[in-house]
């Protein structure tokens, strides 16, 4: 009696292929820095030490000094200003949660920003708001911010094909910058609005696009070293600031 061969069936696994594009972003709403300052980093890293009697004399806030300390800056390229690539990978992920087809942990595991930090390109200015600490009684203070009333950004991403495609690509940011957005007081966060954004192709014209990026590191480096206050309130309380200054040095 014959016996049939038995075969042995060979695993065929298919290459990922690597996807890249360069998409635009043009900011729908302003959007706020906040970035950590380099003192609460070393307190951080060190503790922080007490105040000394002089320390504990000083005005509680130096608004032109949490100005600077809240931007995202780089040494080189073609802007000062930058924000943590990071930032906007999360963003996405965060919009995988409202967007058919697609899920959180895919989108963590396939897309890629190979860049560090990417350019903003916009004007910043001085604004001084009222907030609420993070405290058991959500005590009240003032927090001075980097302010762009108008910025965009570009973005190369990289991700794995066929899973994602270049229109799934471009949906998934578009819902980000709608949805979600990035910087301080964002949408995401259900109490501000701030840090939207639309998407355009890196190839695409657009008039606003092209009155922004105007606004380069120059721009930038001469708005960080002589900084002007966005509102009339930020301007009022700088006025009493610089009162109060006088006064204690007198």
């Amino acid at each position: 009696m014959a016996t049939s061969k038995k075969t042995n069936d060979v695993v065929t696994i298919p290459e990922l292929k690597q996807g890249i594009m360069k998409l635009r972003m043009i900011g729908k709403t302003p959007m706020y820095f906040n970035s950590m300052s380099s003192k609460a980093r070393r307190d951080l890293l060190v503790g922080a030490g007490r105040k000394t009697a002089a320390e504990k004399k000083d005005i509680k806030h130096n608004p032109e000094q949490e100005f600077v300390d809240s931007m995202h800056t780089q040494s080189k390229g073609d802007t000062l200003l930058c924000f943590p690539a990071a930032g906007v990978k999360g963003a996405m992920a965060t919009a995988a949660l409202e967007t058919a087809g697609v899920n959180k942990t895919s989108v963590n595991r396939l897309i890629f920003l190979p860049q560090d930090k990417i350019n903003i390109w916009g004007k910043p200015y001085l604004k001084i708001d009222v907030v609420r600490s993070a405290d058991m009684n959500r005590t009240p203070d003032m927090r001075t911010r980097a302010f762009l009333p108008h910025w965009c950004a570009e973005v190369e991403v990289h991700f794995a094909m066929p899973t994602f495609g270049g229109e799934a690509i471009s949906t998934l940011l578009r819902n980000a910058g709608t949805f979600v957005g990035i910087g301080d007081f964002r949408q995401e966060k259900g109490r501000g609005s701030f840090g939207t954004f639309s998407v355009i192709g890196s190839g695409d014209q657009s008039d606003e696009w092209d009155a922004i990026v105007k606004e380069d590191r120059a721009v930038q480096e001469a708005a960080r070293d002589n900084p002007e206050c966005f509102d009339e309130d930020t301007m009022e309380l700088m006025k009493f600031i610089e009162e109060e200054r006088v006064r204690r040095a007198a």
